[in-house]
């Protein structure tokens, strides 16, 4: 099993930052792509960013400019640093990781408010 800490969620007003940041342990040997994906109310999850071991990282166009991903592959551990924030960015924020390739885990989610 993986455990995950996530912190950071919050209210800003739009053009604010957040950053928001994930730790995994437990079952955590074979992780190689960790990342978060978003889900507003009355919407799909959807993909945020995504970052591999090697540091290859993958942006949803709504957020390109905007949010950067990190990683610490010593501490299992993942950040979202969030920039000029919108009231369409407004979500639950779900930290993840995948092992083996193919192996999906999921954290219980932060909640990110931005008001206009």
């Amino acid at each position: 099993q993986v455990q995950f800490v996530e912190s950071g969620g919050g209210l800003v007003q739009a053009g604010g930052s957040l950053r928001l940041s994930c730790a995994a342990s437990g079952s955590t040997v074979g992780v190689n792509v960790m990342g978060w994906y978003r889900q507003a109310p009355g919407n799909q999850r959807e993909l945020v960013a995504r970052i591999s071991t090697g540091g290859i990282t993958n942006y949803a166009d709504s957020v390109k400019g905007r949010f950067t991903i990190s990683r610490d592959n010593t501490k299992n551990s993942v950040f979202l640093q969030m920039n000029s924030l919108k009231p369409e960015d407004t979500a639950v924020y779900y930290c993840y990781l995948r092992k083996w390739a193919s192996y999906d885990y999921w954290g219980q989610g932060t909640e990110v408010t931005v008001s206009s």
